[in-house]
């Protein structure tokens, strides 16, 4: 039998889950789909599945065995503790909360049914884990065919700031995912870290300052630096560099259409995100799914994970409240 999901948010990122669910994932069905706007549930439904502007209904549902959260991050917290009150397998989209006290308040209560029942609920959607690109490069780096690691360079930009974004919400909605895979990749984690900032792009508005610098000190050592401009209005484009004693690695560009017409040569970048990282999005859901079928814990980020990414993301914004001044993370 499949398992039954139930998505909870049919934005961008829902409804390119439901589709996921729906068409390439083997052995899931998505009977249940939630968002406080109804039309848009129904538009990214399946035929098949019910809809309501209730979350707690979905949660509750004898319809549901797991549920995917991908609403507004403000939810995601109340959302995961409703999906242990119910014993349902859950999949949150990053970041686990946006405050370090929300995160805490739902790994202890993981820990308190693992305790009791041996059963792990949390799943964190931190899909660079499963990128083919990201996965090599971990590798490369742990194997240290180049010596140790010295530095990591990461660049992320997209095309355009969401609405209300803020320099907190850049830290917290985006470079989670690098406060996630820094670690990841060096096996080592984040201790100290410094927010930058110097003159912004003329589409950076409100409390955003963009683009922002950042440095990452890990416990080994290993200094990174990530680049995040969330208005650099080209399309989407994210890279990574492990420099070490003897080489470097770096993630590999994207397969892109070359054109060359009329003495110019070109190739498109993305909009968003989703086509980068389409593969990641499938393999992690595939992973989840599987592992489900087969009553095994879920081989994706933990809720662990997600709590270390919120106190380095805490941290980070200490340090952009303080000028910039170097900020230890409290683990």
């Amino acid at each position: 039998m499949p398992i039954r999901v139930g998505v909870i948010g049919a934005g961008v990122m829902g409804a390119d889950h439901i589709r996921n669910l729906s068409t390439t994932i083997s052995g899931a069905e998505v009977t249940f789909v939630a968002d406080l706007d109804g039309g848009r549930a129904a538009a990214a439904a399946p035929p098949s599945a019910r809809v309501t502007t209730d979350p707690t209904e979905l949660i509750n549902s004898s319809e549901v065995d797991a549920v995917v959260i991908a609403s507004h991050d403000d939810t995601h917290a109340g959302l995961v503790l409703e999906c242990f009150e119910a014993m349902t397998p859950v999949l949150c989209e990053k970041p686990l909360a946006p405050t370090l006290l929300e995160s805490r308040e739902v790994v202890e209560a993981e820990a308190d049914i693992f305790a009791a029942t041996g059963a792990r609920l949390l799943s964190m959607g931190f899909m660079r884990r499963f990128d083919p690109g990201y996965a090599a490069l971990r590798e490369a780096t742990q194997a240290r065919s180049q010596g140790e690691p010295l530095q990591v360079h990461c660049i992320s930009r997209t095309a355009a700031s969401g609405p209300g974004a803020s320099s907190e919400s850049a830290i917290t909605n985006s470079a989670i995912h690098e406060f996630d895979i820094i670690p990841w990749l060096l096996g080592s984690p984040v201790t100290e870290v410094s927010w930058q900032a110097g003159r912004s792009s003329r589409h950076s508005t409100g409390e955003l300052r963009d683009p922002s610098f950042m440095l990452l000190r890990a416990a080994d050592g290993t200094l990174a630096t990530l680049e995040l401009f969330l208005n650099a209005r080209y399309g989407y484009t994210t890279s990574c560099e492990v420099v070490s004693e003897y080489g470097t690695a770096a993630l590999p560009e994207p397969t892109a259409l070359a054109v060359h017409q009329e003495g110019q040569r070109r190739s498109d970048v993305p909009a968003d995100w989703r086509p980068r990282f389409a593969d990641a999005y499938r393999l992690q859901l595939q992973a989840w799914i599987s592992a489900l079928r087969r009553g095994e814990p879920a081989p994706l980020a933990t809720g662990e994970d997600g709590l270390r990414a919120s106190q380095v993301a805490q941290a980070m914004i200490r340090s952009l409240h303080s000028d910039g001044a170097f900020t230890k993370v409290t683990h």
